[in-house]
């Protein structure tokens, strides 16, 4: 089972230092056949691994679970090998619903579909590629799961990866794509080879999606797994029971560890080499991938930067410390592509962290954050603001949490916090 990156920080430092419109299908849910228009209803962004990770699938089954944000009567699956060096074979690849009542395992048969490529139930995918799954006919629920079995013939290296997922998957034995149970062999906290799943829009109830773009507080560190208590799909529950919204669907960009600025950047001979990897691509570099090309973006939130702040002298170079006017330069970047391709871009304010665990405060670190957020707050270069900082924080201690929102870190609200969150989301954004 992988860790979230407080226990990967917190291990490392140990050792350091002992003491809204629709889009068509061409939009990213891209497909030789089909020309309907798909919304995206879940995502989980692809990092690479460390050198570590020696994770190999060969003739098994990865039965993956997604938390669907807004429901259709169609589907279609993205599945990925961007940063894979062999190719990556699906031998066969199943959609269905979780059984009623079952074991986590298990998918109620009547709602089993086959998923296909162009017709084939198998296909092969390049180093560096994605690939969207034919449209199959399921109809979803809003705020339901959905099961994606999918089944490796050949050797394959987990080389593409979300790896903290917060969510109990299972990989068996074999082809077990089309049983209605498997007997895990293990079980899994991370998503392999799969990275987005959309619903048909126009049969549907989706009309219009929000990406929201971060680290681990966005990817749900400290959260409950299997509970989806993440901010974002806590948003999605809000949006649900907002009559005007409950087509918006939302999905999920952030990636633990994750930097605006820069890719990461182990130091040498550290623990960092080891995990690091997973943080991802930089969000400036990552940008068209993970929000551009998501099916029906409308809206984007952006919340990165504490790790731009907080990396430097613990797992990455401190020569990579940051100012105010540099993150701010990295987030005009961002709306200027973003109001390129006809989306509006919501900035988020940046969360407290004194007296956090990991060593990521100092003072003058408090000071950037303060004038990041009084730009993002003041400047008018965003399309909103989501005022995060002042949701969660201590109104005694503003630099702190508010105990009760505390993960434990200082730096990652738990699930309470992830609830204020999603409540202070202006919902007049999205109207």
């Amino acid at each position: 089972m992988r860790r979230g990156i407080s226990a990967l920080l917190t291990v490392s430092l140990a050792v350091l230092a002992p003491a809204l419109a629709p889009a068509p299908v061409a939009n990213g849910a891209t497909g030789a056949t089909g020309t309907g228009t798909f919304i995206g209803t879940w995502a989980a962004p692809p990092t690479t691994v460390p050198a570590t990770d020696t994770t190999v699938y060969e003739d098994q089954t990865l039965r993956q679970k997604v938390h669907l944000s807004v429901a259709g009567h169609s589907v279609r699956v993205r599945f990925t090998n961007e940063f894979g060096t062999t190719p990556l074979t699906i031998g066969e690849a199943h959609a269905a619903l979780p059984a009623a009542g079952g074991p986590a395992t298990a998918v109620d048969t009547g709602t089993d579909r086959a998923l296909r490529f162009d017709g084939s139930t198998s296909t092969t995918l390049a180093p560096g590629t994605q690939r969207w799954s034919d449209p199959v006919p399921l109809p979803t629920t809003a705020g339901g799961d959905l099961v994606i079995s999918l089944y490796l013939p050949e050797r394959t290296p987990g080389g593409t990866v979300h790896s903290a997922a917060y969510q109990s998957n299972f990989v068996a034995a074999g082809d077990v794509t089309g049983k209605p149970d498997l007997t895990p062999t293990s079980t899994v906290t991370s998503w392999h080879f799969l990275s987005g799943v959309a619903v048909d829009g126009a049969a549907g109830t989706a009309d219009a999606a929000l990406v929201t773009l971060g680290d681990s507080i966005t990817d749900g560190e400290h959260t409950t797994v299997d509970a989806n208590h993440r901010w974002p799909d806590l948003l999605a529950e809000r949006l649900r029971g907002d009559r005007q919204l409950a087509g918006t669907g939302v999905v999920n960009a952030g990636i633990g560890g994750n930097r605006l600025l820069r890719d990461p950047n182990p130091v040498p001979g550290t623990p960092a080499e080891s995990f690091a990897a997973y943080f991802g691509e930089s969000g400036l570099k990552r940008f068209d991938r993970d929000v551009l090309k998501q099916p029906g973006a409308h809206s984007v939130t952006v919340l990165l930067g504490v790790n731009d702040l907080g990396s430097p002298g613990l797992v990455a170079p401190t020569t990579e410390e940051v100012t105010a006017a540099e993150v701010i330069e990295g987030y005009r970047q961002l709306i200027q592509r973003a109001h390129q391709h006809g989306l509006r871009m919501l900035g988020a304010t940046m969360l407290p962290f004194e007296g956090d665990v990991l060593g990521y405060y100092t003072p003058q670190r408090e000071a950037v954050r303060q004038a990041v957020n009084d730009w993002i707050r003041t400047s008018g270069a965003f399309d909103g603001v989501v005022d995060f900082d002042a949701a969660v924080r201590d109104p005694d201690r503003p630099g702190r949490l508010l105990p009760a929102y505390n993960g434990g870190d200082g730096l990652h609200p738990n699930d309470a916090g992830m609830a204020a969150m999603a409540r202070a989301f202006p919902l007049q954004l999205l109207r």
